[in-house]
């Protein structure tokens, strides 16, 4: 009976097992004939497919009907496997045409209960949460990967959303050979005429800008924005203002979160995701396209070297940045590479919108530059149109970040290169033409040096010394003593700039003089001649004794005479009180002074030029007169020879100081070392063209690069 019972449920287990699968296999046959039937209505609502259905000529001799095949789904539809043989361009274009209709043709189709969600009004919906059209089928979505479809997108479609057909930063009337562009040009409108596809258009143009940004890593964190302004009175219509939101992830930004305003900053048409609120730099858009009447977009950007740039001062009093001689300045708009672009920076507050009177009051100040730094925080840039507006800010970009490492390896960004740039070499000084200095010469950073000397090669000093126990003020030192050139100075200033001045002017300025003026400057010049040493060039040149033949013949063997520096200073005032001559300081100096001004630091000056000509220098700089910094402290080679220690003692006793209290700065090997012989701390000032160092000196003494080494905490 056991062995029956057992028998009897391994046959019913066996029963059960066969009932189950014939039920499944129905399912799946069940399924399988849902899935083809869609397939083919899918076929049939989609038009002809050429490269899968290819249909009988309407002569053809009519065939049996064949029974349905098995279809094999999505896959079918691809393209077939390129070959040398069998490539068309004609199919190419049909292929693509085909698709065209048939993507038109499914969107216009009924949608089925259930399908609202796919709304593009629905704030979120999108292909990001998955939901992808029904148009965009396997055979669409992979084409772009084939070489047909490559083909296509590189050949027609670009890859930025727009409003015009095509940019370029050439602007009508201009040339690719311009040295300076100012205006970019647009090709035609690819729009419709409808204003609502124009504000769609650029709604999304403002999203993928940002994304663009936040992938540059300029908007990280939600920061930065993009705003575009279309329309206006060359349209014969109102502006219209789209702005990003403030406090969304920049990099997930849809056109359905932008605002559109009109220019009283009414909102004209609200986003579609709601709860969003406008930019924080909304404010500061509205004073750029009000103060700029061709700026048609404005970035704001948080961009790292931005930042940095800023910051280059030290003090952070600077109220601008220099940079030139970078060929990335044509980028900029209104300079090319040779121009001094000066980039207005003006203090962070806690709000945006506090900066508008700042920024409004840097754009009246600079009015050739297309961007504002604001310190500690990033940059406002814009441009005539959307792409002018974002080349001019990524040149922005590669300039900061160049100013920057730059200044990481010793150098000036706003100092004209000594060498490594074409110049024209061949324009005579004393020609008779101009009053004024060459262009190039006077507009450079390059400065006074009293010496005449001319700028040399002193790359290897660029490099860090071993010496680094640079003393600083007020810590160590309350009285700063320094030279002018090559320290506060360019070298080469006095060669470049005020001896060929004064070769220029010599003639004109000799014919008026009177009488007795000229006789008492040829005395002069006279005793300078007979105090040289017999075998010296001058003396073995048979001059004609006259003013202009004596000036030529010192001036041309660099002699530092007292009778010729009088006549040079007197020449100088001339230039200096005309606006022919501007006195050079490297962008450091003023910020250093303000730092020894607040700490009760003296700062005085000790140079080979003579105290006239040293008060001029400074009473007429670029940045205004900055005499009153040095309270009349002054000295000059009358208080002895610099390569002498005993000068520097008198220097010192003539300030009330002992000299060990005295921090003197100079580029000159031999003054170094006369003013440490006399007890003072002298340290090493390393500029651009600046006379070579040698191994010793720059082991031995502390070396800087810029005087802003010299500032610290007094603790």
């Amino acid at each position: 009976l056991c062995m029956s019972l057992r028998l009897l449920s391994l046959l019913l287990a066996l029963f059960i097992i066969v009932i189950e699968g014939t039920v499944a296999n129905r399912v799946i046959d069940t399924h399988k004939n849902f899935i083809r039937n869609k397939s083919s209505s899918t076929m049939s609502t989609n038009g002809s497919k050429k490269r899968v259905s290819i249909q009988a000529p309407a002569d053809a001799p009519t065939r049996s009907k064949a029974p349905p095949r098995r279809s094999m789904g999505p896959r079918q539809q691809s393209l077939p496997a390129f070959t040398p043989d069998n490539y068309s361009s004609d199919e190419d274009d049909k292929f693509f045409h085909d698709h065209e209709k048939n993507a038109a043709a499914l969107t216009t189709t009924t949608k089925k209960k259930g399908d609202d969600d796919n709304e593009e009004t629905t704030p979120g919906s999108g292909w990001t949460n998955g939901q992808v059209p029904p148009q965009f089928t396997p055979t669409m979505t992979l084409h772009p990967y084939t070489r047909s479809g490559r083909l296509m997108l590189y050949s027609h479609h670009r890859r930025w959303i727009n409003f015009q057909s095509s940019w370029s930063r050439i602007g009508k009337g201009t040339t690719e050979l311009d040295a300076v562009h100012k205006e970019s040009s647009s090709g035609q409108s690819i729009m419709t005429g409808c204003l609502i596809d124009e504000a769609k258009t650029v709604r999304a143009l403002v999203a993928q800008l940002c994304e663009c940004f936040y992938k540059h890593g300029w908007a990280t964190g939600t920061g930065g924005g993009v705003s575009i302004r279309v329309g206006g009175p060359s349209e014969n219509r109102p502006y219209r203002i789209f702005v990003a939101p403030s406090g969304v992830q920049k990099e997930d930004m849809v056109g359905d979160d932008v605002f559109e305003l009109d220019m009283e900053r009414n909102v004209v048409a609200p986003p579609k995701t709601p709860m969003l609120r406008q930019s924080a730099c909304t404010p500061l858009w509205y004073v750029v396209y009000k103060r700029v009447p061709s700026a048609m977009c404005v970035i704001h950007t948080h961009s790292m070297y931005a930042q940095l740039a800023t910051l280059l001062d030290p003090t952070e009093k600077s109220d601008v940045i220099r940079i030139t001689h970078l060929e990335m300045l044509k980028g900029v708009g209104n300079h090319s590479y040779d121009s001094v672009l000066e980039v207005p920076i003006i203090d962070n507050r806690p709000t945006e919108d506090l900066l508008a009177e700042q920024l409004d009051a840097a754009i009246l100040k600079y009015p050739k530059c297309n961007a504002v730094l604001v310190r500690r925080h990033g940059i406002y840039a814009w441009g005539d149109s959307w792409e002018q507006a974002k080349a001019q800010c990524e040149s922005f970009d590669y300039l900061f970040e160049t100013a920057v490492k730059m200044k990481g390896m010793g150098l000036d960004s706003g100092v004209v290169p000594v060498s490594g740039t074409y110049r024209d070499e061949d324009v005579e000084m004393d020609d008779g033409g101009s009053n004024s200095p060459p262009a190039k010469r006077q507009k450079t950073e390059e400065g006074p040096a009293f010496n005449g000397s001319s700028a040399t090669n002193n790359d290897a000093d660029l490099e860090c010394s071993d010496k680094t126990d640079v003393p600083i003020v007020p810590r160590d030192s309350k009285v700063l003593l320094l030279d002018i050139e090559g320290t506060t100075t360019s070298i080469s200033f006095v060669k470049d700039v005020l001896f060929p001045y004064v070769l220029k002017n010599l003639e004109s300025y000799v014919d008026k003089m009177t009488d007795e003026m000229k006789k008492s400057t040829l005395a002069e010049l006279i005793a300078d001649v007979e105090a040289l040493d017999a075998n010296h060039v001058v003396k073995q040149m048979n001059l004609q004794h006259t003013i202009i033949d004596i000036v030529k013949a010192l001036m041309g063997s660099d002699v530092k005479a007292t009778g010729l520096k009088s006549l040079q200073g007197k020449m100088w005032k001339s230039g200096y009180a005309s606006g022919e001559l501007v006195g050079h300081i490297y962008s450091d100096f003023l910020p250093m002074l303000d730092w020894c001004k607040a700490n009760d630091v003296k700062v005085c000056i000790y140079s080979s030029g003579s105290i006239a000509a040293q008060k001029l220098l400074f009473k007429h700089t670029e940045k205004g007169d900055i005499t009153e910094y040095f309270g009349g402290r002054h000295f000059d080679t009358t208080s002895g020879s610099k390569k002498e220690a005993a000068s520097y003692q008198t220097i010192a006793s003539a300030l009330g100081v002992k000299p060990e209290e005295v921090v003197f700065v100079s580029d000159l090997e031999a003054e170094i070392y006369a003013a440490r012989d006399a007890g003072m701390r002298a340290v090493v000032s390393v500029r651009p063209g600046n006379a070579p160092l040698s191994v010793e000196t720059k082991k031995e003494f502390p070396i800087v690069r810029s005087l802003l080494q010299l500032c610290g905490n007094a603790n």
